[in-house]
């Protein structure tokens, strides 16, 4: 029977109105909560910023594939979905429409609901929650309560990035070349009060516990997560600066290069460089500090970026040999790095040189070492070496000379070892509306007070604010009817907080809430946190490598430290996905690229465009859109189809042991095969076997196999485990297949087919014979033959002995069973 003899035609789109349903009837996703194996399976939850895209369908699937197999293996799933609905784009697009934030958010939750539904994504629909609900947010601002009474939340007066057109602090990953990333308005730099965590507590912490997450989270997430908290050892050193009663206290990883200190650094736009600059370079100085602060950190730290500065009319003396120095400030040192201070040793380091040489600053070198001169090349020299021109500690090696010096300092006083850190403490405070208000009230006579936890939420004012009041003040504050409200403490005047939280903060514990997503009693349920946390398999992209995973991990560890889990590390496994783009580029409407994803679901149906992103490689390579078609996806898939159809109308019940034997093997090499790739997450290549099986099962029933017993016992077997393993992959179409083959109840309950370990043995297999690496001849040998025979009987062959012509063999590389290398003289 041919493919194409069969009657009717497989239909993309009519599975899904046919199977939707179904599923919803019989609740296929819902966790059982019965004694099987747990599985907490979690993808990135969704910005509500308009209809799914490209990226959405790449990150789902692959989410739903994990979800679907883990189910497919026995385990009891829980794969949840929810909504990030706070946010700056919310209130930009409502303002832009004259809208409420809610109705804009809300629209679009509701449309990406209903585009996941119709994708077939495997969610157990009960856990939807929406961080920008009420519900969820009260228990937001319950743990904001938490880190606030455990000394873990604060208020400290900070420069922050400040945009004017959406009067809003920006992170620096938020300023792209000084300007705004959302509306390019030239970002500015303004001092506030403002909420901050104190993640810097557990920078350690969140650096050893690393170690337990190797091999199971990309290592360049790790890396940078490293690189991000930026431990550095080495030690504190206090400079006096002529003219001043205290000390500047600077940190530096490399003392024993004090002795090539030639100048003094402090940030521009730090304190400390206003008090000390004198009344001469005054003027100067201000000019400056205005062109510093249109500058983000990030500019300011890139090491290509040339390096300004100005003097500030002081010296300061160098605690190891009385020298005095010259003061400066400039751009390249941050105000909240260490002490906002350096000691600049321009040979020994490249941004320190750059600068001495824009202003003709002496360079005197201090550690020999194997680089040329840099007052020749202009290349600091800041490895290994000898320590010279530094008095008692000429000769010693930098290893040696690093805890000396320092010993040093310490017994004189001026200075000691120090460890410290490029993370920062977690600025939180944000001067918009639509966020996680911050539940402390402000009096005149208490002070800070916390809101108490049975006046939570703090809900925001649905009416009486502005979105972009005049002068400068927060949304919140433009709501007055919403700020004036009595102190919980003393009853006096009082006036609630109008910044608004990070929403970084909400996405720091959704995991937590799932399992107990309509509890109203408590923010995550023990039992619920118990039995399925921490999170099993996390799937997202890369992008969120440093903040977000590192704000979920401190959130994890606070909790854990206040008894509320068990457990300090969220996410078990992690999974990045790449990018969906399109001629080589990134899409978007300005380049003209954009791929429409509801486009491509109407033309060629979900399972194909699922089956599409995951077949172009694994989930962490990029996927060129204009390099692949779901048009092929959807004909093997109608391949598949017909495939059942065939086998259903030959009929056929029989045993599979009593199946054709060399068919069985075949196939049960392909689902040990599958099986394994998928367990590793490289859903290309289990595609590529499923395609294999419908191929080897096709030639099978055209060449007669479903007119056997045997054989059609085996076609059978063969057809219901690819439907099966097709259900992590293409579900409708699985699911079609499945009642094709007079299956009743869903695919979903069917399980990943098990193989028989006995059919794997291959009785022979092809040895490739090479002859100074070309092949000249092949050989059937059994799959367990020695070296030894195998070498005889390759050297036997005569393609080898017509490739040697009469030389000699040097040596023989023998890679049992499959490849002989004859390597001739």
């Amino acid at each position: 029977m041919s493919e194409e003899g069969t009657e009717g035609g497989y239909d993309p789109l009519g599975v899904v109105e046919k199977w939707l349903p179904v599923w919803d009837q019989l609740r296929v996703f819902e966790p059982a909560d019965d004694n099987r194996p747990r599985k907490y399976v979690v993808d990135m939850f969704p910005y509500p910023s308009g209809d799914l895209h490209m990226g959405h369908a790449e990150a789902f699937s692959i989410g739903d594939a994990v979800a679907r197999f883990a189910r497919a293996q026995g385990n009891d799933v829980l794969h949840p979905i929810g909504w990030d609905s706070f946010g700056l784009p919310a209130e930009n697009a409502a303002l832009s429409r004259n809208m409420d934030p809610r109705d804009w958010t809300y629209a679009n939750i509701d449309v990406q609901a209903e585009s996941f539904k119709r994708m077939g994504m495997s969610f157990d629909w009960r856990t939807r929650l929406h961080t920008s609900d009420p519900e969820y947010y009260r228990w937001t601002q319950w743990l904001f309560l938490r880190l606030y009474e455990k000394g873990l939340a604060y208020r400290k007066a900070a420069p922050v990035n400040w945009c004017p057109k959406d009067q809003t602090v920006l992170a620096n990953e938020q300023v792209i070349q000084g300007r705004c990333e959302r509306c390019g308005t030239e970002v500015t730099k303004k001092n506030l009060t403002q909420w901050f965590f104190k993640i810097t507590e557990y920078a350690d912490r969140l650096l050893a516990d690393m170690a337990a997450l190797e091999g199971v989270w990309p290592t360049p997430v790790l890396t940078m997560q490293r690189n991000w908290i930026g431990r550095s050892t080495g030690a504190y050193v206090d400079f006096q600066i002529v003219g001043r009663d205290e000390p500047v206290r600077v940190f530096t990883t490399r003392p024993d290069t004090l002795f090539g200190a030639t100048f003094f650094v402090v940030a521009a736009d730090s304190a400390l460089a206003d008090e000390l600059c004198t009344d001469d370079a005054r003027a100067a100085f201000d000019a400056y500090l205005e062109q510093v602060r249109r500058t983000t950190e990030i500019e300011r730290l890139a090491e290509a970026r040339p390096k300004t500065g100005v003097p500030l009319g002081r010296v300061a003396i160098n605690p190891v040999n009385g020298e005095e120095i010259p003061v400066w400030a400039a751009d390249y040192v941050l105000a909240d790095y260490g002490t906002g201070a350096i000691m600049a040793v321009p040979a020994h380091d490249q941004r320190d040189l750059d600068f001495a040489r824009a202003y003709s600053l002496p360079v005197r070198i201090v550690v020999e070492t194997d680089g040329a001169d840099p007052v020749e090349t202009g290349i600091a020299t800041p490895g290994e070496g000898t320590i010279v021109n530094s008095g008692k500690y000429d000769g010693m090696t930098k290893a040696d000379a690093i805890p000396a010096i320092a010993a040093d300092l310490a017994a004189a006083g001026s200075g000691e070892p120090a460890v410290t850190y490029r993370l920062r403490d977690w600025l939180l405070s944000r001067q918009r509306y639509w966020g996680c208000p911050i539940p402390v009230v402000h009096c005149p006579s208490c002070g800070e007070v916390a809101v108490p936890d049975e006046q939570l939420p703090v809900e925001l004012p649905v009416s009486g604010y502005e979105l972009r009041p005049e002068g400068g003040q927060s949304p919140l504050e433009s709501a007055t009817d919403w700020v004036h409200v009595k102190c919980p403490s003393c009853g006096g005047e009082a006036r609630r907080d109008t910044d608004t939280m990070d929403t970084f903060v909400d996405s720091s514990w959704y995991y937590l809430r799932y399992p107990s997503s309509n509890n109203d009693q408590a923010a995550f349920d023990p039992e619920a946190t118990k039995r399925w946390l921490p999170v099993d398999e996390y799937i997202g992209g890369v992008e969120h490598a440093i903040l977000h995973l590192l704000y979920s991990r401190f959130f994890t560890k606070a909790l854990y430290d206040m008894g509320l889990l068990t457990f300090t590390e969220p996410f078990t496994r992690l999974t990045n996905q790449g990018q969906v783009i399109m001629n080589g580029s990134a899409m978007s409407k300005s380049k003209g690229n954009l791929v429409n994803l509801q486009e491509e679901l109407a033309k060629y149906g979900p399972d194909a465009v699922r089956v599409t992103m995951l077949f172009a490689g694994p989930p962490e390579d990029d996927i060129d859109w204009a390099d692949v078609s779901p048009t092929g996806a959807v004909k093997w898939l109608a391949r598949v189809w017909r495939l059942c159809q065939d086998i259903a109308t030959a009929g056929g019940g029989s045993d599979p042991a009593s199946g054709d034997p060399e068919l069985r093997a075949g196939v049960h090499r392909l689902i040990a095969d599958a099986t394994a790739q998928t367990e590793a997450k490289r859903f290309n290549v289990t595609i590529a076997r499923l395609m294999e099986l419908t191929s080897l099962l096709r030639k099978a029933v055209d060449g007669g196999a479903l007119d056997l017993a045997a054989g059609a016992a085996a076609v059978r077997e063969g057809g219901e485990a690819l439907t099966c393993m097709l259900s992590v992959f293409a579900p409708f179409t699985a699911e079609d297949a499945w009642s094709l083959l007079g299956r009743d109840a869903s695919v979903v309950f069917a399980g990943w087919p098990a193989y028989d370990e006995r059919l794997l043995v291959e009785e022979t297999v092809t040895c490739v014979v090479q002859v100074a690496g070309k092949v000249r001849d092949r050989l059937t040998v059994p799959p367990d033959i020695g070296e030894d025979e195998l070498r005889e009987r390759a050297l036997a062959t005569e393609g080898v002995a017509r490739a040697l012509d009469g030389r000699g063999i040097r040596t023989v590389i023998v890679r049992a069973p499959k490849l002989v290398n004859v390597v001739p003289d």
